[in-house]
């Protein structure tokens, strides 16, 4: 993997394909090894880009046990896109609290971004019952402190709400055996994202003016089984306020890794979209 030096931090990425840039951002305890199937899928058109945040896996020395802030991951993501685009905008596509990433990144450059696709943005200020669910998220931090991963594990599912059902799992020759490694370093990751970054991301309001001003950008999109849930509210809420299309991908909050066939073939048919509004 490439690794790119960023204040307080070595970033590690994944570069793969040919064409125009679409960087990935993670989310929860993932890293760039939770897009290898989508990614693989895409790269025949798109210049794939995807990242250890700081602080998991490969990127994790030095920030363990640290506070994350978005805007520092927001500039981070600036960072690599200058250095894997250079001279042209990018794609980005983020997944829950890689979502708040990509929000935040839009808000404050616009200009070296072509669109952005924010999967269920676990952005809690957008509810109107946003005290309840900072309670319940708080309640998940408690809960790891107290009896460790799994009991916090499932206090966040009980506030995530129970998905509904979709079309089945996407079944790929591999899958299992080249996830073994990903799922060893998700689990290392997940103390970092319960204590360190659940109430900082999810408390986090990006700049919904300057998201306005440049809404045409901006694509929120929910999983089909998620729909109506707290974890793709916020989208929702998002598609409203700007007077977009809200996409539904394939799957529920980790459609990308449930349903990877169908869920890249959503994703290219979006950004093929933009591309040929661009064109136009």
């Amino acid at each position: 993997m490439p690794e790119l030096r960023v204040p307080g931090a070595t970033l590690h990425y994944e570069r793969r394909g040919t064409g125009p840039v679409l960087l990935m951002i993670p989310g929860g305890g993932g890293d760039a090894a939770s897009f290898d199937l989508v990614g693989a899928d895409l790269a025949d058109r798109f210049t794939v880009v995807a990242v250890d945040p700081r602080g998991k896996s490969r990127s994790a020395a030095g920030e363990r046990g640290r506070d994350q802030r978005v805007e520092v991951h927001a500039d981070d993501m600036y960072r690599l896109l200058a250095e894997v685009s250079p001279t042209e905008p990018a794609f980005v596509f983020g997944s829950s609290s890689g979502a708040v990433i990509a929000l935040d990144l839009l808000s404050r450059h616009p200009e070296r971004l072509r669109l952005v696709v924010a999967h269920e943005p676990p952005v809690l200020g957008l509810l109107p019952d946003a005290d309840r669910w900072r309670t319940a998220f708080a309640g998940v931090v408690e809960a790891f402190g107290r009896e460790g991963l799994e009991a916090a594990m499932a206090a966040l599912g009980a506030a995530a709400g129970q998905e509904g059902t979709d079309e089945p799992d996407d079944e790929r020759d591999g899958a299992v055996s080249a996830d073994t490694e990903r799922f060893r370093r998700m689990r290392e990751n997940m103390p970092q994202f319960l204590e360190r970054e659940l109430r900082q991301f999810s408390g986090h309001m990006p700049d919904l003016d300057a998201l306005a001003a440049h809404s045409g950008r901006l694509v929120p999109a929910c999983g089909r089984a998620s729909r109506g849930l707290l974890l793709a509210r916020p989208a929702a809420v998002l598609a409203e306020r700007f007077g977009t299309p809200l996409v539904e991908f394939p799957g529920g909050h980790v459609g990308l890794s449930t349903h990877p066939v169908r869920f890249a073939e959503v994703l290219r048919r979006t950004l093929a979209g933009a591309m040929a509004e661009g064109a136009a």
